[in-house]
Order: structure tokens, then C-alpha cells, then sequence
């Protein structure tokens, strides 16, 4: 790999930026100041630095988001402000972009990747990944709701969704949903189907990966290595 395709693919510096930082002895390969950036390394054996960093080489990325309320699940939005803004440029340089989509309202867990295959594998129907929500709604839930979810509710449009799993805190005005679909609104649709409206939603489970209750909302981190493993995996 040429060492400027290198830098440009971690993010760090466009292959401007990085031929202008080379010029001056800002780049070196194995401890040795290069200005050639089309020189070929090894990224698994040589160590290249950038203006004193140590650049570690991973084609993939994966970065865990507590989406915040009003932002959209996008890369771009001309109108509104979208998921990837709340990264640093290093990461947007990689574009890493949201695994499937939580409302605009929606807050919790979003995965953000530049790993194609994973993301589809994650959301295909055949894959069954779960997701988790903890909601909140206006009224109580009617007696039965817990059965109807398990059975497969039947939404406005017809659509029959697949099982799910509802269990309600005390009150039954709030408590979590378990699914494996991803349907358009599918939770607030579900919710209404019982004659009822969710005011809150937040996703905190998704494909068995967590929301880290440290992060406040927007702010992020990278998965962990077993967090990434359980996302990749192919079961």
C-alpha cells in the first residue's frame, strides 16, 4: 500500500496534507524520514508515523454513539443535523456511516462503521439481530399487550410484525421492547396499534452490544474488540 493511500485511508490527513508534512520530515517509515509518499509499505509490519504519531493501520472501524434527540441517521442533511456531525474529521475523513436508523426523536445506542458487509449482515431480516428500546408512553398499556407483542402485532397498514417481547414496569406506562425487525417507526406503530402513543424512545441494545451508560448523549467511543467480535460475528 503507498504510504499516502495509507494516511488518507486512517484519516488522519488528506494526500495533500500528508505530501506537505512529508516535505518537511513530518512522515518517516521504521524511524527513516520519507518524502516519496508513493513509496509501498507493509501496514502490518512497517511503522509509519505522522508528524510524531505512531499510525496503527485498521481497514475498519466501528464507533458506539449515544444519538442525541434531533439529529438524523445520516451522513449528510442539508436541512437538519445528522449523526456523523458529532464525530471528530478524523473519523468523517473515514466515512463511517450509521448502521440502520433510529428517528429523529430516537435517542441511545447507534453503531457507526465504514464496514459495508457487517452492516448489511446486521440488518438483514435473515440474520434476526435483536434490538432492544426502553419506552415510555402516554397512557398505561392495556392488560394483554405483553401477548399481542409475542404473537405478532398487526400494524395501521396491515402489516403483520413478527414476535416480539414486551415487558411493562409497574404502572404500565413504560418498559422495553425486544424485536428482530426494523420496520419504519415499527415501535411507535406498535405502540399506537394498542390505542395508546410512546413520548419517549431510546434504543440500548443492539445485536448484543449494550449502550455504555457512561456516554452522555453525543458523545461516542470505539467498540471493544469483544464488541466489534459480537458485531462481525457471522452466526
Amino acid at each position: 500500500m503507498r504510504i499516502d493511500k495509507f494516511i488518507s485511508e486512517l484519516g488522519i490527513a488528506s494526500r495533500k496534507e500528508a505530501s506537505r508534512a512529508a516535505r518537511s520530515g513530518g512522515v518517516t517509515v521504521n524511524g527513516a524520514a520519507v518524502s516519496d509518499l508513493s513509496r509501498h509499505i507493509n501496514p502490518e509490519c512497517d511503522v509509519v508515523s505522522y508528524l510524531g504519531r505512531v499510525l496503527e493501520y485498521n481497514k475498519f472501524v466501528y464507533v458506539m454513539l449515544n444519538k442525541p434527540a434531533g439529529y438524523v441517521s445520516a451522513t449528510d442533511d442539508k436541512n437538519l443535523p445528522y449523526v456523523t456531525e458529532l464525530l471528530p474529521e478524523e473519523y468523517r475523513r473515514r466515512e463511517l456511516f450509521p448502521v440502520g436508523r433510529l428517528d429523529r426523536d430516537t435517542v441511545g445506542l447507534m453503531i457507526l462503521t465504514n464496514d459495508g458487509e457487517t452492516a448489511h449482515r446486521a440488518l438483514s431480516p435473515k440474520h434476526h439481530v435483536k434490538k432492544l428500546y426502553r419506552f415510555e408512553a402516554a397512557e398505561p398499556l392495556a392488560e394483554g399487550a405483553e401477548e399481542k407483542f409475542l404473537s405478532g402485532v398487526t400494524l395501521a397498514d396491515g402489516y403483520e410484525c413478527k414476535s416480539a417481547v414486551l415487558k411493562l414496569d409497574e404502572g404500565r406506562r413504560s418498559g422495553t421492547v425486544e424485536l428482530t425487525e426494523g420496520k419504519y417507526h415499527q415501535i411507535k406503530r406498535m405502540i399506537a396499534s394498542t390505542g395508546n402513543r410512546v413520548t419517549f424512545l431510546e434504543r440500548i441494545a443492539f445485536a448484543g452490544i449494550t449502550l455504555d451508560e457512561s456516554l452522555k448523549r453525543g458523545e461516542w467511543r470505539e467498540l471493544t474488540e469483544d464488541e466489534a467480535r459480537q458485531l462481525c460475528s457471522k452466526e
